[in-house]
């Protein structure tokens, strides 16, 4: 697996990151509809253009098979493709960040536990919980702090 930092941002790189995000949010944030996670695809696209720091894990072959948008000291997003799952390749990400951005804040869905006991094996406590997201939509979140 190689850690890649992306300086350029080409269209069929921008889809293999947006079919990650879908497999990773179908897999994991079983508390969305179809139509919810169809909804915030839309958005995507536009996050990864933007973030400041966006960084992909690639297997042997060089095929982008996760990613992580750091700005500042803030994990923004990510995400691994469901069938990486497991294999060490948010680990990877997530202590390159901390290595090299030092990473130390990050927002979390509540109803994605999975992600939530991640963090904490990965040195992150919760420090606070909201009733919604960051859009105003019903979804919990909890903003974790490195400690």
């Amino acid at each position: 697996m190689k850690i890649i930092e992306l300086r350029e941002r080409p269209p069929k790189l921008l889809r293999q990151l947006l079919e990650i995000w879908e497999s990773s949010v179908r897999a994991t944030h079983l508390f969305l509809s179809d139509g919810e996670i169809e909804n915030i695809k839309q958005y995507v696209p536009q996050a990864l253009k933007s973030v400041p720091n966006l960084i992909i894990a690639e297997n042997q072959n060089g095929r982008p098979i996760g990613f992580m948008g750091i700005a500042e000291q803030k994990l923004e997003m990510l995400f691994i493709a469901d069938s990486e799952r497991g294999k060490g390749a948010g680990k990877r990400l997530l202590q390159y960040g901390i290595d090299n951005y030092s990473v130390n804040e990050l927002a979390v869905n509540e109803q994605n536990p999975l992600a939530k006991g991640f963090y904490e094996h990965m040195g992150f406590k919760v420090s606070k919980r909201t009733d919604i997201d960051e859009q105003g939509a019903p979804y919990p979140l909890l903003y974790m702090k490195r400690v």
